[in-house]
């Protein structure tokens, strides 16, 4: 009953920033496993997928809670919290529903130090960890959140260059054709425009996205949340 699945996760922006890359995370948990007498079954990468989401709704996420639903593995190894979980309620959520099917949970860098759920202790480590990791989150996206606006409100660059300006310096300038297009954007949608629709014709109108090639729902709807 040792057989194990191994779950190492990256988004883009984590491994250009930290240099938390898929190849260390995976040396890390083989070494771990084979120290642990654990039998690696399955080792699954997830590369530029964010924690926002929970397991089951990443790819990777999807087959490994299919591994553990169907008893094929008893183990899951991972790096640290937030390679797995988006927030406190989710890890807490997930890792009882695991006690329960008698699923242990490895994490090899849990405040400094390997930690697994298969003792009370171990369990206890996790839940007040996972407390301390998300107040962290929280008060750095809060931080994060308050520099962005002050930027944002003195026409400052805060983002990659946003559609509708471009940089000079850390100042953002207004580009009128492009501020034209966010305009009309504006107009469709309030005319009650699907964002789908909307892409399609500003694909057909040969009006380009901000680098290029077609127009997507997510950045529609991204310039509409947040463009001045």
């Amino acid at each position: 009953m040792n057989h194990a699945v191994c779950y190492v996760r990256v988004s883009t922006d984590e491994q250009a920033r930290e240099g938390v890359s898929l190849a260390a995370q995976e040396e890390r948990l083989r070494g771990y496993c084979m120290m642990s007498g654990l039998t690696l079954d399955t080792l699954i990468r997830e590369e530029g997928v964010t924690a926002r989401y929970s397991l089951a709704h990443r790819p990777g996420g999807k087959e490994m809670l299919r591994l553990v639903r169907t008893r094929q593995v008893q183990h899951i190894v991972g790096l640290k919290l937030d390679r797995l979980f988006r927030d406190t309620e989710d890890c807490l959520r997930q890792t009882r529903e695991w006690d329960k099917a008698g699923i242990t949970l490895h994490l090899l860098d849990l405040g400094g130090q390997a930690v697994n759920t298969s003792s009370p202790m171990g369990r206890m480590m996790l839940t007040m960890v996972s407390a301390f990791a998300e107040l962290e989150r929280n008060l750095i996206a809060e931080r994060t959140a308050t520099a962005l606006q002050h930027k944002k409100q003195n026409g400052q660059v805060y983002s990659p260059t946003p559609y509708g300006y471009e940089r000079q310096g850390d100042l953002l300038l207004p580009l009128p054709d492009e501020q034209a297009v966010l305009a009309r954007i504006r107009q469709l949608h309030n005319e009650g425009m699907s964002l789908r629709t909307i892409a399609q014709v500003l694909d057909a109108d040969g009006i380009p996205a901000k680098r290029g090639g077609r127009w997507q729902v997510s950045a529609l709807w991204y310039l509409l949340r947040h463009a001045k």
